[in-house]
């Protein structure tokens, strides 16, 4: 090892990326470099410290006892300079804050909420992007995202905001009409909404996985009628077209308003929650905090029943 001597920025740039994934693959697309480089610059790393970083297995690398000794203090340092840099943000007149939100969340729960948070950030211009598809933080030119994930997004910031749960729910004139439905077998009179375009996201359960859960004959759950987007499933719940399985915080204001009503008590838990995120080291910069912390009240709100 060279005393006294720092070794190149780029080469423990590597080695922190390569760390932090066990993978120099994900390393190097993180950092937008080939393979090659990736490699080349650990070995620099480990030549210039005359110490082997990490075990090369033959589909995963491994941290050695020396490399599992320093990565800490590199992860944190780095963490150290994005947040340095971002306060760059806060000296900066640059207050557009773009938020990416799923569409169904965005149209339901979030639009009727926003201009609570504008009217207290006067200094905020807030956009709002919504879109199925997840945003990337690098290329989109997006600051925040809520989340619909099975656990925390690895290598972001993020907090919990409420955990997913279905729930069964019509209109209260449908239910008038065609109800009652006291037991999961009386669903074989209804007509069932189901939003497509949850399918496929994993751990999402549909209707067939709710006759399911219920031990009920699931026939019933293949016909009925289909959307693409859940704002337009549930915009149909609501004019008394049938019986929509949806996610309880995205209907909470329907229910509250007295436009749908739960249909049973029991909800379906699922083993996902929606997140705020935003990159690692950002989560402190003004625009940024502000609006996380109205998230989160607005939550507590919400769970307070108000």
């Amino acid at each position: 090892m060279h005393h006294g001597l720092l070794p190149p920025l780029n080469s423990l740039r590597a080695f922190e990326a390569a760390a932090r994934h066990l993978s120099f693959a994900k390393a190097a697309d993180e950092l937008n470099v080939t393979a090659a480089a990736m490699s080349h610059q650990i070995k620099t790393l480990e030549t210039f410290l005359d110490i082997k970083l990490f075990e090369r297995k033959v589909r995963a690398v491994e941290l050695t006892a020396a490399g599992a000794a320093i990565y800490p203090g590199l992860h944190a340092a780095f963490v150290q300079i994005r947040q340095a840099l971002s306060t760059l943000e806060t000296l900066n007149t640059d207050n557009v804050l773009v938020v990416s939100s799923p569409p169904g969340f965005t149209a339901k729960w979030l639009a009727p909420r926003v201009y609570r948070f504008l009217t207290a950030n006067t200094e905020i211009d807030a956009r709002v992007t919504s879109n199925q598809a997840r945003a990337n933080f690098t290329t989109d030119g997006v600051d925040v995202a809520i989340r619909n994930s099975l656990g925390p997004p690895p290598g972001l910031y993020s907090e919990k905001l409420d955990d997913v749960r279905q729930i069964v729910v019509a209109s209260p004139q449908y239910l008038a009409e065609f109800g009652p439905f006291d037991t999961p077998a009386d669903l074989n009179r209804a007509t069932l909404i189901h939003d497509i375009s949850q399918g496929g996201i994993a751990g999402i359960p549909d209707w067939i996985d709710w006759f399911r859960e219920e031990d009920t004959e699931f026939a019933p759950a293949i016909r009925g009628i289909r959307f693409n987007s859940t704002d337009h499933a549930i915009d149909a719940a609501e004019e008394d077209t049938g019986l929509l399985l949806t996610t309880e915080l995205i209907v909470c204001d329907d229910l509250k308003k007295g436009r749908l009503a739960r249909v049973f008590d029991d909800a379906l838990q699922t083993n996902r929650s929606m997140y705020f995120v935003c990159p690692e080291g950002r989560e402190n910069v003004a625009k940024v905090k502000v609006f996380r912390e109205w998230l989160q009240a607005e939550m507590t709100s919400l769970r307070a029943g108000k």
